[in-house]
Protein backbone atom coordinates (compact mmCIF):
# COMPACT_ATOMS: atom_id res chain seq x y z
CA UNK A 1 0.00 0.00 0.00
CA UNK A 2 1.34 3.60 -1.13
CA UNK A 3 1.80 6.24 1.66
CA UNK A 4 -0.32 8.24 -0.25
CA UNK A 5 -3.34 5.74 -0.20
CA UNK A 6 -2.21 4.95 3.47
CA UNK A 7 -3.20 8.24 5.20
CA UNK A 8 -6.16 9.41 2.60
CA UNK A 9 -8.69 9.99 4.79
CA UNK A 10 -7.25 9.63 8.16
CA UNK A 11 -7.17 12.44 10.35
CA UNK A 12 -3.56 14.15 11.83
CA UNK A 13 -4.19 16.65 14.38
CA UNK A 14 -0.50 18.63 14.77
CA UNK A 15 0.02 20.47 18.19
CA UNK A 16 1.71 23.82 18.04
CA UNK A 17 2.22 26.94 20.03
CA UNK A 18 2.29 29.17 17.09
CA UNK A 19 1.58 29.19 13.69
CA UNK A 20 2.99 31.41 10.86
CA UNK A 21 0.61 34.19 11.05
CA UNK A 22 1.43 34.36 14.71
CA UNK A 23 3.84 37.39 15.33
CA UNK A 24 5.97 35.19 17.08
CA UNK A 25 6.10 32.39 14.17
CA UNK A 26 9.12 31.86 12.28
CA UNK A 27 10.79 28.62 10.37
CA UNK A 28 9.47 25.87 12.80
CA UNK A 29 5.96 27.29 12.42
CA UNK A 30 6.51 27.34 8.33
CA UNK A 31 8.23 23.70 8.45
CA UNK A 32 4.89 22.40 10.08
CA UNK A 33 2.15 23.93 7.93
CA UNK A 34 4.32 22.85 4.38
CA UNK A 35 4.13 19.36 6.46
CA UNK A 36 0.40 19.78 6.95
CA UNK A 37 -0.56 21.20 3.51
CA UNK A 38 1.48 18.25 2.35
CA UNK A 39 -0.94 15.99 4.25
CA UNK A 40 -4.06 17.69 2.92
CA UNK A 41 -2.72 17.90 -0.51
CA UNK A 42 -2.24 13.24 0.25
CA UNK A 43 -6.44 13.55 1.02
CA UNK A 44 -5.52 13.13 4.89
CA UNK A 45 -7.79 15.44 7.37
CA UNK A 46 -5.26 17.79 9.13
CA UNK A 47 -5.76 19.94 12.18
CA UNK A 48 -3.62 22.34 13.67
CA UNK A 49 -3.94 23.44 17.31
CA UNK A 50 -2.07 26.74 18.61
CA UNK A 51 -2.24 29.50 20.55
CA UNK A 52 -5.25 32.18 19.98
CA UNK A 53 -3.70 35.75 18.49
CA UNK A 54 -4.74 38.71 17.87
CA UNK A 55 -3.77 38.40 13.50
CA UNK A 56 -6.27 35.08 12.67
CA UNK A 57 -9.36 34.31 13.93
CA UNK A 58 -10.05 31.31 16.16
CA UNK A 59 -11.12 28.51 13.73
CA UNK A 60 -10.26 28.90 9.75
CA UNK A 61 -9.39 26.25 6.78
CA UNK A 62 -6.81 27.52 4.67
CA UNK A 63 -5.00 24.82 2.11
CA UNK A 64 -6.55 22.49 3.24
CA UNK A 65 -5.78 22.69 7.15
CA UNK A 66 -8.16 23.67 9.68
CA UNK A 67 -6.60 25.94 12.21
CA UNK A 68 -7.88 26.20 15.62
CA UNK A 69 -6.87 28.63 17.92
CA UNK A 70 -6.89 28.42 22.09
CA UNK A 71 -5.66 29.55 24.83
CA UNK A 72 -2.21 31.85 25.39
CA UNK A 73 1.84 30.81 24.99
CA UNK A 74 1.31 28.82 28.10
CA UNK A 75 -2.51 28.04 28.55
CA UNK A 76 -2.30 26.48 24.68
CA UNK A 77 -0.88 23.51 26.40
CA UNK A 78 -4.06 22.88 28.87
CA UNK A 79 -6.05 24.19 25.81
CA UNK A 80 -4.48 21.10 23.36
CA UNK A 81 -4.39 18.03 25.92
CA UNK A 82 -8.13 18.79 26.67
CA UNK A 83 -9.57 19.48 23.09
CA UNK A 84 -7.94 15.89 22.79
CA UNK A 85 -9.34 14.19 25.43
CA UNK A 86 -12.96 15.86 24.94
CA UNK A 87 -12.28 14.46 21.17
CA UNK A 88 -13.09 18.15 20.02
CA UNK A 89 -11.92 17.08 16.74
CA UNK A 90 -13.71 14.18 16.51
CA UNK A 91 -11.82 10.98 16.02
CA UNK A 92 -7.81 11.61 15.56
CA UNK A 93 -5.77 8.95 13.86
CA UNK A 94 -2.55 10.50 14.22
CA UNK A 95 -1.11 13.02 16.41
CA UNK A 96 1.71 15.10 16.11
CA UNK A 97 3.33 16.62 18.82
CA UNK A 98 5.40 20.12 18.26
CA UNK A 99 7.78 19.91 20.60
CA UNK A 100 9.10 23.26 20.88
CA UNK A 101 10.94 23.66 24.22
CA UNK A 102 8.22 22.05 26.44
CA UNK A 103 5.91 18.85 25.14
CA UNK A 104 1.89 18.99 24.97
CA UNK A 105 1.88 16.08 26.70
CA UNK A 106 -0.25 14.12 24.36
CA UNK A 107 0.97 10.62 24.82
CA UNK A 108 -1.38 10.74 28.15
CA UNK A 109 -4.01 11.86 26.27
CA UNK A 110 -4.63 9.35 23.34
CA UNK A 111 -3.53 5.99 22.60
CA UNK A 112 -3.34 6.62 18.81
CA UNK A 113 -0.06 6.88 16.90
CA UNK A 114 2.13 10.28 18.47
CA UNK A 115 4.54 11.72 16.46
CA UNK A 116 7.22 13.68 17.97
CA UNK A 117 8.27 16.72 15.84
CA UNK A 118 11.46 18.25 17.81
CA UNK A 119 13.32 20.73 15.49
CA UNK A 120 16.22 21.28 18.09
CA UNK A 121 17.16 20.85 21.41
CA UNK A 122 17.06 23.98 23.86
CA UNK A 123 19.45 22.91 26.57
CA UNK A 124 20.89 26.53 26.00
CA UNK A 125 18.34 28.21 25.61
CA UNK A 126 16.84 28.01 28.59
CA UNK A 127 18.68 29.42 30.99
CA UNK A 128 18.76 32.46 28.61
CA UNK A 129 15.25 32.90 28.11
CA UNK A 130 13.94 32.10 31.29
CA UNK A 131 16.54 32.34 34.11
CA UNK A 132 16.34 30.89 37.35
CA UNK A 133 14.09 28.00 38.34
CA UNK A 134 11.66 27.92 35.51
CA UNK A 135 14.09 27.17 33.15
CA UNK A 136 15.64 24.35 35.20
CA UNK A 137 12.21 22.85 35.31
CA UNK A 138 11.81 24.01 31.60
CA UNK A 139 15.45 21.49 31.12
CA UNK A 140 13.89 18.96 33.26
CA UNK A 141 10.89 18.38 31.52
CA UNK A 142 12.37 18.74 28.29
CA UNK A 143 15.40 16.51 28.43
CA UNK A 144 13.90 13.97 31.49
CA UNK A 145 10.24 13.83 31.34
CA UNK A 146 9.66 13.81 28.23
CA UNK A 147 11.48 11.18 26.81
CA UNK A 148 10.33 8.92 29.22
CA UNK A 149 6.84 10.14 28.82
CA UNK A 150 7.33 9.34 24.41
CA UNK A 151 9.39 6.55 24.80
CA UNK A 152 7.45 4.09 22.74
CA UNK A 153 6.63 6.98 19.86
CA UNK A 154 8.17 7.64 16.84
CA UNK A 155 10.24 11.32 16.25
CA UNK A 156 10.95 13.55 13.26
CA UNK A 157 13.85 16.56 13.52
CA UNK A 158 15.13 18.48 10.60
CA UNK A 159 18.94 17.92 10.93
CA UNK A 160 21.20 14.95 12.02
CA UNK A 161 22.61 17.40 14.91
CA UNK A 162 19.44 17.27 16.41
CA UNK A 163 18.69 13.85 15.88
CA UNK A 164 22.33 13.41 17.56
CA UNK A 165 21.46 15.78 20.36
CA UNK A 166 18.06 13.81 21.13
CA UNK A 167 19.96 10.38 21.52
CA UNK A 168 21.88 12.33 24.13
CA UNK A 169 18.38 12.69 25.99
CA UNK A 170 18.14 9.11 25.55
CA UNK A 171 15.44 8.72 21.99
CA UNK A 172 16.61 5.65 20.86
CA UNK A 173 18.21 6.15 17.47
CA UNK A 174 15.93 3.95 15.17
CA UNK A 175 12.60 6.28 15.84
CA UNK A 176 14.42 9.11 15.09
CA UNK A 177 13.83 10.54 11.42
CA UNK A 178 15.16 13.45 9.43
CA UNK A 179 13.23 15.15 7.39
CA UNK A 180 14.92 18.43 6.34
CA UNK A 181 13.40 21.76 5.57
CA UNK A 182 12.86 23.11 2.14
CA UNK A 183 12.97 26.39 0.49
CA UNK A 184 10.56 28.45 -0.98
CA UNK A 185 10.50 29.72 -4.66
CA UNK A 186 12.49 32.42 -4.91
CA UNK A 187 10.82 35.99 -5.71
CA UNK A 188 12.05 37.30 -8.18
CA UNK A 189 13.18 41.22 -7.69
CA UNK A 190 15.19 42.34 -9.89
CA UNK A 191 17.22 45.21 -8.03
CA UNK A 192 20.72 43.39 -7.68
CA UNK A 193 23.51 43.94 -5.00
CA UNK A 194 23.50 47.02 -2.96
CA UNK A 195 26.42 49.33 -4.16
CA UNK A 196 27.61 49.84 -0.46
CA UNK A 197 28.50 47.09 1.59
CA UNK A 198 25.56 45.59 3.44
CA UNK A 199 24.62 42.48 5.86
CA UNK A 200 21.39 40.96 6.88
CA UNK A 201 20.18 39.34 9.76
CA UNK A 202 16.35 37.89 9.26
CA UNK A 203 14.35 36.50 11.51
CA UNK A 204 12.77 36.95 15.21
CA UNK A 205 14.08 39.31 17.74
CA UNK A 206 13.99 37.34 20.31
CA UNK A 207 17.86 36.80 22.83
CA UNK A 208 18.60 33.24 21.51
CA UNK A 209 19.26 35.01 18.01
CA UNK A 210 22.22 36.69 19.40
CA UNK A 211 21.31 39.89 17.00
CA UNK A 212 24.10 41.90 19.63
CA UNK A 213 26.58 39.80 17.96
CA UNK A 214 25.53 40.77 14.46
CA UNK A 215 25.40 44.69 15.82
CA UNK A 216 28.66 44.67 17.28
CA UNK A 217 30.57 43.19 14.58
CA UNK A 218 28.90 45.77 12.47
CA UNK A 219 30.45 48.59 14.37
CA UNK A 220 33.47 46.98 14.49
CA UNK A 221 33.95 47.15 10.86
CA UNK A 222 32.80 50.80 9.66
CA UNK A 223 36.18 51.58 10.59
CA UNK A 224 37.23 49.86 7.26
CA UNK A 225 33.73 49.77 5.83
CA UNK A 226 32.59 53.84 6.87
CA UNK A 227 29.27 53.11 4.08
CA UNK A 228 28.52 49.59 5.89
CA UNK A 229 24.93 49.06 6.80
CA UNK A 230 23.91 46.37 8.86
CA UNK A 231 20.11 45.47 8.18
CA UNK A 232 17.96 43.68 11.13
CA UNK A 233 14.75 42.33 9.63
CA UNK A 234 12.01 41.06 11.84
CA UNK A 235 10.30 41.77 15.06
CA UNK A 236 9.65 40.35 18.28
CA UNK A 237 9.75 40.44 22.10
CA UNK A 238 13.46 41.81 22.45
CA UNK A 239 13.35 44.33 19.75
CA UNK A 240 13.15 47.10 22.15
CA UNK A 241 15.95 45.90 23.59
CA UNK A 242 17.96 45.74 20.40
CA UNK A 243 17.34 49.00 19.43
CA UNK A 244 18.49 50.52 23.15
CA UNK A 245 21.67 47.93 23.01
CA UNK A 246 22.27 49.63 18.89
CA UNK A 247 21.54 53.50 20.51
CA UNK A 248 24.01 52.94 23.40
CA UNK A 249 26.74 51.53 21.44
CA UNK A 250 26.23 54.97 19.13
CA UNK A 251 25.36 52.66 16.18
CA UNK A 252 23.63 55.86 14.06
CA UNK A 253 23.11 55.22 10.75
CA UNK A 254 25.11 51.72 10.67
CA UNK A 255 22.13 49.65 11.95
CA UNK A 256 19.07 49.78 10.27
CA UNK A 257 15.86 48.25 11.85
CA UNK A 258 13.51 47.30 9.07
CA UNK A 259 10.86 45.52 11.29
CA UNK A 260 8.28 42.97 10.11
CA UNK A 261 8.33 43.33 6.09
CA UNK A 262 6.36 41.73 3.85
CA UNK A 263 7.67 38.66 1.43
CA UNK A 264 8.73 40.88 -1.48
CA UNK A 265 10.80 43.47 1.06
CA UNK A 266 12.46 40.60 2.73
CA UNK A 267 13.44 38.86 -1.02
CA UNK A 268 14.40 42.67 -1.61
CA UNK A 269 16.78 42.59 1.29
CA UNK A 270 18.11 38.91 0.45
CA UNK A 271 19.27 40.07 -2.56
CA UNK A 272 20.97 43.65 -1.79
CA UNK A 273 22.54 42.24 1.18
CA UNK A 274 26.34 40.99 0.20
CA UNK A 275 26.28 38.79 3.01
CA UNK A 276 23.49 37.19 5.95
CA UNK A 277 24.76 37.34 9.28
CA UNK A 278 23.27 34.35 11.70
CA UNK A 279 24.99 34.70 14.86
CA UNK A 280 21.68 32.46 16.47
CA UNK A 281 22.82 30.36 19.44
CA UNK A 282 20.87 27.85 18.28
CA UNK A 283 19.16 26.90 15.03
CA UNK A 284 17.26 23.39 14.13
CA UNK A 285 18.07 24.26 10.43
CA UNK A 286 17.96 28.27 9.68
CA UNK A 287 15.23 28.90 7.07
CA UNK A 288 17.11 32.08 5.94
CA UNK A 289 19.96 30.70 4.93
CA UNK A 290 18.47 28.75 1.90
CA UNK A 291 16.18 32.01 1.34
CA UNK A 292 19.32 33.89 0.73
CA UNK A 293 21.16 31.62 -0.84
CA UNK A 294 18.44 31.77 -3.59
CA UNK A 295 19.79 35.21 -3.89
CA UNK A 296 23.18 34.61 -4.08
CA UNK A 297 23.72 35.79 -0.59
CA UNK A 298 25.82 33.25 1.64
CA UNK A 299 25.48 33.70 5.29
CA UNK A 300 27.75 33.60 8.12
CA UNK A 301 26.84 31.03 11.28
CA UNK A 302 28.53 29.88 14.28
CA UNK A 303 28.80 26.21 14.33
CA UNK A 304 27.64 25.29 17.21
CA UNK A 305 23.97 26.53 16.47
CA UNK A 306 23.78 22.93 15.12
CA UNK A 307 21.75 22.54 12.04
CA UNK A 308 23.83 25.32 10.83
CA UNK A 309 26.65 22.65 10.12
CA UNK A 310 23.83 21.01 7.31
CA UNK A 311 22.20 23.92 6.23
CA UNK A 312 25.49 25.65 4.74
CA UNK A 313 28.20 23.47 3.20
CA UNK A 314 31.38 24.96 4.92
CA UNK A 315 33.27 27.26 2.61
CA UNK A 316 31.53 26.13 -0.26
CA UNK A 317 27.87 27.99 0.20
CA UNK A 318 28.79 29.85 3.48
CA UNK A 319 31.18 29.89 6.35
CA UNK A 320 30.94 28.46 10.15
CA UNK A 321 32.82 30.32 12.45
CA UNK A 322 33.52 29.15 16.58
CA UNK A 323 32.82 32.69 18.75
CA UNK A 324 32.15 36.20 18.35
CA UNK A 325 36.01 37.43 17.41
CA UNK A 326 35.77 34.67 14.46
CA UNK A 327 32.43 35.97 13.45
CA UNK A 328 33.41 39.58 13.21
CA UNK A 329 36.58 38.99 11.11
CA UNK A 330 34.81 36.36 8.58
CA UNK A 331 32.47 39.28 7.71
CA UNK A 332 35.05 42.11 7.17
CA UNK A 333 37.37 39.37 5.37
CA UNK A 334 34.50 38.67 3.07
CA UNK A 335 32.85 42.20 2.87
CA UNK A 336 36.75 42.90 1.66
CA UNK A 337 36.39 39.85 -1.10
CA UNK A 338 34.75 40.33 -3.96
CA UNK A 339 35.74 37.08 -5.83
CA UNK A 340 35.18 34.98 -2.80
CA UNK A 341 31.88 36.19 -2.12
CA UNK A 342 30.61 35.76 -5.41
CA UNK A 343 32.05 32.44 -5.32
CA UNK A 344 30.55 31.43 -2.12
CA UNK A 345 26.98 33.23 -3.80
CA UNK A 346 27.37 31.14 -6.54
CA UNK A 347 27.56 27.78 -4.13
CA UNK A 348 24.96 29.34 -2.13
CA UNK A 349 22.47 29.55 -4.87
CA UNK A 350 23.47 25.75 -5.71
CA UNK A 351 22.80 24.88 -2.53
CA UNK A 352 19.19 26.64 -1.98
CA UNK A 353 17.72 23.94 -4.82
CA UNK A 354 19.06 20.69 -2.65
CA UNK A 355 15.96 21.04 -0.51
CA UNK A 356 12.62 21.18 -1.53
CA UNK A 357 9.48 21.38 0.36
CA UNK A 358 7.84 18.86 -1.96
CA UNK A 359 10.87 15.82 -1.01
CA UNK A 360 10.38 16.80 2.58
CA UNK A 361 6.28 16.41 2.19
CA UNK A 362 6.62 13.08 0.85
CA UNK A 363 9.14 12.22 3.49
CA UNK A 364 6.90 13.05 5.65
CA UNK A 365 4.23 11.80 4.97
CA UNK A 366 6.33 8.31 4.68
CA UNK A 367 6.36 8.94 8.65
CA UNK A 368 3.03 9.29 9.42
CA UNK A 369 1.69 6.42 7.33
CA UNK A 370 4.67 4.66 9.21
CA UNK A 371 3.45 5.29 12.58
CA UNK A 372 0.03 4.40 11.35
CA UNK A 373 1.39 1.03 10.49
CA UNK A 374 2.97 0.89 13.51
CA UNK A 375 6.70 0.66 12.00
CA UNK A 376 9.59 2.72 13.50
CA UNK A 377 11.55 4.39 11.07
CA UNK A 378 14.87 4.69 11.59
CA UNK A 379 17.53 7.88 11.63
CA UNK A 380 18.27 8.85 7.71
CA UNK A 381 15.60 10.46 5.66
CA UNK A 382 12.41 7.71 5.05
CA UNK A 383 13.11 8.28 1.21
CA UNK A 384 16.83 6.82 1.14
CA UNK A 385 15.57 3.42 2.70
Amino acid sequence: MSDTSEIAGRHVAFFSWRDTRNPEGGGAERYLEKMAEGLAERGAQVTILCAAHAAAPPDETLDGVRYVRRGTKLTVYREGVSALLRREFGSVDVVVDVQNGLPFFTRAATRKPVVVLVHHVHREQWPVVYPGVTGRVGWWIEHALAPRLYRSCQYVTVSRATRNELQQLGVDRERIAVVHNGTDPVIPVGIGKATYPMIAVVGRLVPHKQVEHAIDAALALRGEHPDLRLHVVGSGWWEAELHAYAAARGAGDTVVFDGQVDERRKHEIYEQAWLLGLPSLKEGWGLVIGEAGMHRTPAVAYRSAGGTRESIAHERSGVLVDDPAEFTSTLGRLLADHAERARLGEGALAMSHDFTWQHAQESFTHVVASALRGVRIDSQDPDEE
